[in-house]
C-alpha cells in the first residue's frame, strides 16, 4: 500500500481537493461554529440594545471583496431588523453602492413588516461621498456638510430619520464592514476614538492584524473574515433559532463547510507524507 503511495500520480490528489471542496459546497454542508470572545462582543453591542436604537450600517468594499464581507454585512442586516433597529447606511467606496442595496433587499424581502415601505422613517441610504477620512470627520461633528442629500436626491431636512440628526455622535452604534482603505481603521481613528462612538467591525483576514490594537478600547469587537463571519451567523442563530430554516442566514457557515473539509484533507495528506517519508527512510531509501 505504501508502495502504491510513493508512486500515486500527483493529479489524484488535485481531484481529491476538487471533491473536498465541491461536495460540501454543492450540497450546502455546514458545521457547528464556537463564536469567539471579539465575535460575541459584536453580537452582545447589537443585541444588546434597546429595540429600535439608530445604527450606523458603513459598508466600505466593492464586488471583489463580497465573497469574504458579504455574509458578515447580511448578518448585520438580519440581526439589526430583528432587533428593528433605526439603520443609516452609508459608503466611503462608490463600488459600495451596490453593496448597501444588497442589504436593504434582505431588510425588504424577509423583514417587510418591519422595513417594507419604511423608507425615511426604518432605514436611509445616504450612499457615496468622496473624500475617504475626510468624510468621517464631517459626520462625527455636522452629518449635513456631508451629506445634505440622501442617495435619491432627497433633503435630510425632509426625511424623518434624519431630520433631527446633527452627526452620528448621536446614534447607538457604528457597524463597519470594510475591505481596506478608507474602511474600518479610519472609522476607529477619526470616528469612535476620539468621539467615544461605540463600534464594531468586520474586515478582511489581512487587515485584521491591524485592527486587534484597537480592541477592546477604541473598538467593541471585530469579525474577522469569513470565519468571523460564520461565527457571527451561529451567535445569532443560537439566540434567534428561527433562523435556521433560512440557508440565505448561513451563507458564511455553508464556506466554512468547505474549507473545513478541504484542511482536514490537507492535513491528512501531510502526515501520510511524513509516514511514507519514515517508511522510505527505514527502508533505507533515503540517505
Amino acid at each position: 500500500m505504501l508502495n502504491f503511495l510513493q508512486h500515486l500520480d500527483r493529479r489524484w490528489i488535485f481531484l481529491l481537493m476538487f471533491i473536498a471542496v465541491a461536495v460540501p459546497l454543492i450540497m450546502g454542508t455546514t458545521f457547528p461554529e464556537t463564536p469567539s470572545p471579539q465575535v460575541l462582543a459584536v453580537f452582545d453591542a447589537v443585541d444588546n440594545l434597546p429595540d429600535g436604537s439608530n445604527v450606523v450600517m458603513a459598508l466600505d468594499y466593492d464586488p471583489a471583496s463580497q465573497g469574504e464581507l458579504q455574509p458578515m454585512a447580511s448578518a448585520f442586516a438580519r440581526h439589526c431588523a430583528i432587533k428593528k433597529h433605526n439603520i443609516y447606511f452609508m459608503t466611503l467606496w462608490p463600488q459600495g453602492i451596490s453593496m448597501i442595496q444588497k442589504s436593504i433587499d434582505i431588510l425588504q424581502e424577509e423583514y417587510p413588516e418591519t422595513y417594507k415601505g419604511k423608507y425615511g422613517t426604518k432605514y436611509v441610504n445616504l450612499g457615496f461621498r468622496a473624500g475617504n477620512e475626510g468624510v468621517i470627520k464631517l459626520v462625527v461633528e455636522d452629518l449635513k456638510k456631508s451629506y445634505s442629500t440622501d442617495i435619491h436626491g432627497t433633503n435630510l431636512d425632509n426625511i424623518p430619520l434624519t431630520k433631527n440628526l446633527k452627526n452620528i455622535q448621536q446614534v447607538d452604534l457604528l457597524c463597519n464592514v470594510s475591505a481596506g482603505y478608507p474602511g474600518s481603521q479610519e472609522w476607529v481613528l477619526y470616528g469612535s476614538s476620539p468621539f467615544d462612538i461605540p463600534t464594531v467591525v468586520g474586515c478582511t483576514g489581512v487587515q485584521a492584524p491591524t485592527m486587534l490594537p484597537y480592541i477592546p478600547d477604541q473598538l467593541t469587537g471585530m469579525l474577522a473574515a469569513i470565519k468571523g463571519a460564520a461565527e457571527y451567523e451561529q451567535a445569532i442563530i443560537n439566540v434567534y433559532p428561527q433562523l435556521k430554516n433560512n440557508p440565505n442566514a448561513k451563507e458564511g457557515l455553508i464556506r466554512m463547510g468547505p474549507q473545513l473539509v478541504a484542511h482536514i484533507l490537507l492535513i491528512s495528506l501531510i502526515f501520510l507524507g511524513n509516514v511514507i517519508y519514515f517508511w522510505e527512510r527505514k527502508q533505507g531509501l533515503h540517505q
